[in-house]
Order: C-alpha cells, then sequence, then structure tokens
C-alpha cells in the first residue's frame, strides 16, 4: 500500500532523505524510527504530499502522490506531531469541515463525525470550540479527522505526544484492530518500547538512508544486544554496541 522508491529530497547542499526504498503492505503496522534529523518528518511529508522529492517516487495505492496527488491522498489520513486545527470551528464542525474536503456525503459524514467522537471518548464535547479543547482532546479529534473519509493508509508522526496512558492503551489497540481489518498503519515515533509492541515491521534511519528493516525478531537477532532501544542507540551512534 506504500511505496518508495529511492525516494530523495535535497536542501541546496543537504540531503535530508537519501534514495530510501522501502514496501509496506496491506494491513501492515510499519514503524518508521530514527534519531532527530534522521530524515523522518521529511520523508512523511513527501509520503503525504507536503513536500515534492528531488528524486524517486512515493507510491499510496500503487499512485504516485506527486503526479496523482488527489487520488492517492482520498486512500489516506494523516495526523501530523503538530496539527493543525481551526479554533474558532467546533470539535464536531471540524469533522464535517474535513470530510466535505474528501467529499464525503454530509449525512454519511455526520454520522461518522458522532461515531468517530464518541470512540475517541470526545462526544460530550463535540459542540465545545476547539480553542477550548486541551491538548490530549486536540490529539484525539485529530485523529478522528484522519479517520473520517475512511482512509486505506494512516500515516501518523509521534500519535503518542499529549496522550495520558489510558489514551494511549486504547490507540494501540484501535489502531492493532484496525490493522487487522486491513488498514496499513506507518508510524513515526521516539517512544521505542510501543514500536517494539506492536509493530509488525521497523525500519531505522540515520541520516536520511535506510540502516536497518525487519521485524523486531530478526533485528534484535541480528545484533548483541538486547532491547530495541540499545539496537536504536547502536546504530544510530548513541552509543557502542559493546555486549
Amino acid at each position: 500500500m506504500i511505496q518508495t522508491v529511492e525516494l530523495t529530497k535535497r536542501f541546496g547542499d543537504m540531503t535530508a532523505v537519501d534514495e530510501l526504498t522501502v514496501e509496506v503492505a496491506k494491513g501492515e503496522f510499519f514503524s518508521f524510527l530514527g534519531p532527530n534529523g534522521a530524515g523522518k518528518t521529511t520523508t512523511i511529508k513527501m509520503l503525504v504530499g507536503l513536500l515534492r522529492p528531488t528524486a524517486g517516487r512515493a507510491l499510496i495505492g500503487g499512485l504516485d502522490i506527486a503526479r496523482d496527488h488527489i487520488a492517492a491522498k482520498r486512500l489516506l489520513g494523516y495526523i501530523p506531531d503538530h496539527p493543525y486545527l481551526y479554533e474558532k470551528l467546533t470539535g464536531r464542525e471540524f469533522l464535517l469541515f474535513v470530510a466535505g474536503l474528501y467529499g464525503v456525503d454530509s449525512r454519511a459524514a455526520g454520522l461518522e463525525a458522532d461515531r468517530l467522537m464518541d470512540t475517541f471518548d470526545i462526544a460530550d464535547i463535540a459542540h465545545n470550540l476547539v480553542e477550548d479543547y486541551s491538548h490530549g482532546m486536540r490529539q484525539k479529534l485529530s485523529f478522528c479527522a484522519a479517520f473520517i473519509h475512511e482512509p486505506q493508509v494512516i500515516v501518523v508522526d509521534e500519535p503518542w505526544v499529549r496522550l495520558d496512558p489510558r489514551s494511549i492503551r486504547f490507540l494501540k489497540d484501535y489502531l492493532r484492530e484496525r490493522t487487522r481489518a486491513g488498514l496499513t498503519v506507518f508510524m513515526s515515533t521516539h517512544t521505542l518500547s510501543i514500536a517494539e509492541e506492536i509493530s509488525d515491521r521497523i525500519c531505522i534511519i540515520n541520516d536520511g538512508r535506510l540502516v536497518t528493516l525487519g521485524t523486531v525478531d530478526e533485528i534484535m537477532a541480528s545484533r548483541t544486544v538486547g532491547t530495541l532501544e540499545e539496537v536504536f542507540l547502536a546504530i544510530t551512534g548513541g552509543e557502542s554496541e559493546t555486549k
């Protein structure tokens, strides 16, 4: 469902992403890891059509998002690390606005907005202005907005930010349940313990380049250290691999 082919992004003389080639299958929970400045957010912005690649391609459902951006974006939901929400709308109005951008029928959008807000436990503030939402409530509303048009792919950058432990547990279970139903999840996070727990496969990049890719067991078997955190630090220069 997601494919990058020698995906490259340069800013002047600086190469942020360097010929990245990965493929993510339908129904896969794929974690995209790397230290600060590794190129994760730049890659995500190319995947969702916010940046044009310098070279290579990013495909969603076989569609090149730089060429067939409207069709590709219909398949896609995106939750950035700092989502922008229209604060003078109520939460429900915001969801209906987003649904309209995707061409969702207004009646169906209303039903789906109500269902999602109930699922994410913010139905009781559906008619409150977004400016009055807490950080956690805003994050939940962002997830509702990403799912309002029933996407086949979700791309999420640091989903656990501003969520309490109960909400994190719910979101982990919800995303795993949706992947079992065929949703593809591409997640960037610094929370390595959660990535280790729920990912089908993990990709680690550093300096814009692919370093390792595989299941947690495959990555761990190739190293002499005991946790994903230790592997991550060893291969990204955080500490030497001494064990």
